[in-house]
């Protein structure tokens, strides 16, 4: 339910609300828009109805929310939602390019991409330092070694870090080097994991998983959002379809469904929803076209010898002629890269 308030609402208004609320065993979100302050309220709605609020000061209108995602959803926000990251704005006018290897392998290399990258356009570093294989055989990353490269060599280049954190033990160490804490897609519906992050104050970077539904990925966000941070940017990933010819069928309709539906920030990893590095720049231009507010690019110099998706992995040349590329698509569309 959503407790629309009158511009001329007054902090103690607002409080008063707030706390009647919680006095009913309800959660309150308040949500300050460009025109109107409204309180998001999660629970059993039953109670609030027997709750004469518009006669309470301040209020204008109560309004019901009938999609299952109360805080996701357009109606709870209207306006986009703009996150911050150190100064960084993703979901704003430019379109934010997050680039780097799948995998920390080394400092120096780390160094070195981070460096191309930033140079070609990139505004935020990825890479993992905790890596969910399907092989238990396969590299599973350099853990709290990698994750002090990441934070050096973002420091070093002045990137904020995007990186994966796979369990509940790990985010407070996670936390202590990255800019963002990702949510890799096989833990898209991990809600334990969704709940803790949810205390962060960490943004989050929520993929969508390989098999799950876009109103399954929003119900995931409101996992994140209903334990009080609203600092989500959602990631379209590809998902699973009977197509083999590419390791998944990235899903180019689910930028502008998520923006009908959500006021949360879209981003597109064209690395993953394809699995091959010359398939990464004509849907990366796809992506910005349709509407995404950002890019997860994986980029190595060696992919012939990387540790982790070397073949979905563009070389720093390719990924520096993409964004050139790119930039006329944005301003066709009145955005900027």
């Amino acid at each position: 339910m959503i407790i629309v308030l009158k511009p001329d609402v007054t902090d103690k208004q607002i409080q008063y609300i707030t706390e009647r609320v919680t006095d009913l065993g309800l959660k309150s979100m308040v949500s300050k828009g460009i025109e109107r302050t409204i309180i998001g309220v999660i629970g059993e709605e039953d109670k609030l109805r027997a709750q004469p609020l518009e006669a309470f000061p301040g209020v204008e209108k109560v309004i019901p929310i009938l999609k299952p995602y109360k805080l996701a959803s357009r109606e709870f926000r209207p306006e986009n939602t703009v996150i911050d990251v150190h100064g960084i704005k993703i979901g704003g006018k430019k379109i934010v390019v997050i680039a780097g290897p799948c995998a920390v392998e080394n400092y120096d290399l780390l160094l070195e991409i981070a460096e191309k990258v930033k140079l070609a356009g990139a505004s935020l570093l990825r890479g993992g330092a905790f890596k969910p294989r399907t092989s238990p055989y396969s590299f599973q990353g350099l853990g709290e070694e990698g994750l002090k490269y990441l934070h050096e060599a973002g420091k070093k280049t002045g990137m904020p870090v995007v990186t994966e954190v796979m369990d509940t033990k790990d985010i407070e160490l996670v936390e202590r080097y990255a800019d963002v804490i990702q949510i890799g897609a096989r833990n898209m519906q991990n809600f334990n994991l969704l709940k803790e992050v949810g205390l962060s104050k960490k943004p989050v970077l929520l993929k969508r998983g390989m098999m799950s539904t876009i109103k399954e990925l929003l119900m995931s966000a409101e996992y994140i959002l209903s334990n009080g941070n609203f600092n989500v940017i959602l990631c379209e990933r590809g998902i699973r379809t009977f197509e083999d010819y590419t390791r998944n069928t990235l899903d180019i309709s689910s930028i502008p469904i998520i923006k009908q539906l959500s006021h949360l920030p879209v981003i597109v990893d064209p690395s993953h929803g394809t699995g091959k590095w010359d398939l990464v720049a004509p849907l990366s231009r796809a992506a910005v076209a349709a509407g995404a507010d950002g890019l997860l690019v994986e980029v190595h110099s060696k992919p012939e010898e990387a540790l982790s998706d070397g073949a979905q992995s563009l070389k720093p040349d390719k990924f520096s002629k993409s964004i050139e590329e790119l930039r006329s698509i944005a301003a066709v569309i009145g955005r900027e890269m």
